[in-house]
C-alpha cells in the first residue's frame, strides 16, 4: 500500500529567502502562499513544503529539521561539487570535514554516502545514495575516498 514519501517540511523565517535558495537547488516551485512553499523533489511523486515561521528557532535536531535527498549512485563523487558550484558550502558531519566528504555511513546491513549542506535558516540537507544494501559487514564511517581504497 504505502509506495514512498510524498512529503517532508521545514520551518524557514523568510519565504522569499529561502525560496531562492531552493530555486538553487533546481526544485520547482509548485505552490506558494504567504507562508508556505511547495517545491517538487520528483514532480508528482513527491515535494517538500517550507513554513514562514517563528518555529524557525526551535534548535536544530535532525528529527525536527533535517531532510536527505536522493541522488544516483552515478553522481557520489561529485556530489559535493554541484551545491559548492551554488555558493552553498559543505557543512561538517560526524567529525568529518567537507574536504573529507561524501561520507559512507556504516548503517548496517546498508552502506550510504552523503554530503552535508545547510539552507539559510540552518535546516540541514542531506545528498544520499545507498552504496549496498543487505549485506552484513562491521566498518567505522569513513570518506568515500577511503572507502574506495580498502
Amino acid at each position: 500500500m504505502i509506495k514512498g514519501l510524498y512529503e517532508a517540511h521545514l520551518p524557514v523565517s523568510n519565504l522569499a529567502n529561502s525560496i531562492e535558495f531552493y530555486k538553487k537547488l533546481e526544485l520547482e516551485l509548485a505552490y506558494q502562499n504567504d507562508t508556505l512553499a511547495f517545491f517538487w523533489i520528483k514532480k508528482g511523486h513527491s515535494w517538500l513544503g517550507l513554513w514562514e515561521t517563528d518555529k524557525v528557532d526551535t534548535p536544530y535536531h535532525p528529527s525536527l529539521r533535517h531532510i536527505a535527498l536522493n541522488i544516483d549512485i552515478k553522481d557520489v563523487e561529485n556530489a559535493k561539487d554541484w551545491p559548492e558550484g551554488k555558493g552553498i558550502q559543505i557543512k561538517t558531519a560526524f567529525g568529518f570535514p567537507p574536504e573529507k566528504q561524501p561520507l559512507i555511513l556504516p548503517n548496517n546491513p546498508q552502506a550510504h554516502a552523503a554530503i552535508y549542506f545547510q539552507d539559510p535558516d540552518g535546516n540541514s540537507l542531506e545528498l544520499i545514495t545507498p552504496l549496498r544494501l543487505d549485506f552484513e559487514e562491521y566498518f567505522e564511517m569513513m570518506s568515500l575516498e577511503d572507502w574506495n581504497t580498502r
